[in-house]
């Protein structure tokens, strides 16, 4: 069960990918949690999502502290499936609760009321990639994943040190 969700490649092109997305979620995520980079912090997001978005008081710090965590999460590479995933569905139901009407593109003009979804697709992707193929390199999965291996050869009795990748 435990490798289904640490088990990754080595690959270092996937854990760009995870980085990236785990640095932009980070940021968002402690604006919204800390009031960090100018964002308006806990109460003042737990006021918007539950008064604009009427979200439920518990989704509503659910989904920001998702955020926050999943960034912390990947970009150490630690449970990246599940930060990628908790990002994916926070992306979706910030497209069907809020930027969908707004078509897909972001308003970089000014000329609409709103963002469209063009970078919640982007993040979903990116969730999507780390999700299918793990952390990747440079990760906490990648050394639990390790060491579980070769504590699991030594329990088994194998001889052989080697890791395969999956």
């Amino acid at each position: 069960m435990i490798e289904s969700l640490i088990g990754t490649h080595a690959d270092w092109v996937v854990a760009i990918a995870r980085i990236v997305l785990g640095i932009i979620f980070f940021g968002h995520g402690a604006q919204k949690m800390l009031g960090w980079y100018d964002g308006p912090g806990l109460s003042s997001s737990m006021r918007t999502f539950t008064e604009h978005l009427h979200l439920p008081p518990v989704l509503a710090f659910l989904v920001i502290a998702g955020e926050f965590l999943s960034g912390v999460g990947l970009i150490v590479g630690l449970f990246s499936r599940i930060a990628a995933l908790v990002i994916a569905l926070t992306m979706v139901g910030a497209i069907a609760t809020v930027h969908f009407r707004f078509g897909l593109f972001l308003n970089w003009l000014g000329s609409q009321p709103g963002h469209g979804i063009e970078y919640h697709l982007l993040a979903i992707a990116l969730a999507l990639v780390v999700m299918v193929k793990g952390a990747g390199a440079f990760s906490l999965d990648r050394l639990v994943y390790e060491h579980t291996s070769r504590v699991e050869q030594s329990v088994n009795g194998e001889t052989t040190k080697t890791i395969v990748d999956r």
